[in-house]
């Protein structure tokens, strides 16, 4: 397949768990990198700031401190670096937070994802990458998921965001001939990772020997997948833009290999070295059973499969967990 020399890309969320882990391989690699994130309060902003920090370390790049649904300062930054790529990250995450807070979702999801293909239209982009999630599958019981496979029954809003996000950026590949392509995530989990997800809080739970929430009494499978994997699939797809014909594609990136939620919890207990106290719990609203990726089109499309072991996924998070916090209590005197 014939790749693009794309060189300077603007990622948005660049600050976070995802964006700073691509922000980062892509300056390791030579490409010149414009970030853009609003640094919001859901999670720790100190930790936020961190991993902006350490990628101003290098020369090529640079960050916006603004929302997405600040259209003038999007346009602005838009204008002033003229990106050859964008690669659309930035989110309000969390499947049980949109429970509580719905509209943070419909004003960063659909306004914000808005803004970005408004930009993208207007500078005619080369390739248009956006970050969706395996949450679309919904209701969806046969498995593993393919890209084909229908996403009409959503179960939260979060994910009722992202199939309308996916749904807003084929009507404009479709009208503007903007090659787009759109990513669903797996349960991404690593080192710099968020604070409200499984990982972490079932890390500092164990620690601090509180109980962790294991819903559906523990009954749950994940396609688990590492954040070095998958941010390697987003930087071998962003030469690769879908073929004129078409400007528009769906691509699942994951493990390909569930693993079920207790099994997660062992390898963490030996990774930490201490055991969980269980607290099982009823199915949680807008949970499902299991995610599975079919990532067939992605080894078609670039070669690679994900294909770091939880084992080996979990002990790096382990140690760098250790080593930020240990540095961070030495910094504040906590």
């Amino acid at each position: 397949m014939h790749e693009l020399p794309l060189k300077k890309i603007l990622v948005t969320g660049s600050a976070g768990f995802i964006g700073f882990h691509l922000c980062r391989l892509l300056l390791q690699q030579g490409f010149i990198v414009a970030g853009y994130d609003g640094i919001t309060p859901y999670y720790d902003q100190v930790l936020k700031r961190r991993r902006h920090a350490m990628l101003m370390q290098y020369s090529d790049f640079t960050a916006t401190e603004a929302m997405l649904e600040d259209d003038a300062a999007l346009t602005k930054t838009m204008d002033s670096f003229g990106p050859d790529a964008i690669v659309h990250l930035a989110a309000q995450a969390g499947v049980r937070h949109s429970l509580e807070f719905p509209r943070a979702y419909i004003d960063a999801n659909l306004v914000g994802t808005f803004n970005v293909l408004e930009a993208a239209r207007k500078t005619r982009i080369q390739h248009l990458l956006l970050a969706s999630t395996s949450s679309v599958y919904g209701s969806n019981t046969r498995l593993p998921f393919r890209e084909t496979d229908a996403t009409d029954t959503p179960l939260t809003l979060y994910a009722a965001t992202k199939k309308a996000s996916e749904s807003m950026a084929h009507s404009y590949a479709s009208l503007w001939s903007i090659p787009t392509t759109v990513f669903r995530f797996f349960s991404v989990y690593g080192s710099w990772g968020r604070p409200d997800m499984a990982l972490f809080k079932f890390t500092q739970a164990i620690l601090a020997g509180r109980p962790i929430d294991l819903y559906n009494n523990g009954q749950m499978s994940r396609d688990f997948t590492y954040v070095s994997d998958l941010v390697r699939a987003i930087r071998l797809l962003i030469p690769k833009p879908p073929s004129q014909a078409s400007h528009f594609r769906v691509v699942n990136i994951g493990n390909s290999k569930p693993v079920p939620l207790m099994n997660f919890v062992a390898e963490l207990e030996n990774a930490l070295g201490r055991p969980a106290l269980r607290n099982l719990m009823p199915m949680q609203p807008g949970d499902v059973h299991a995610t599975w990726a079919d990532v067939s089109l992605l080894q078609d499309l670039t070669g690679f499969v994900p294909a770091t072991d939880v084992r080996e996924g979990i002990r790096d998070f382990v140690t760098w967990y250790l080593d930020y916090y240990a540095v961070e209590q030495a910094r504040t005197g906590t």
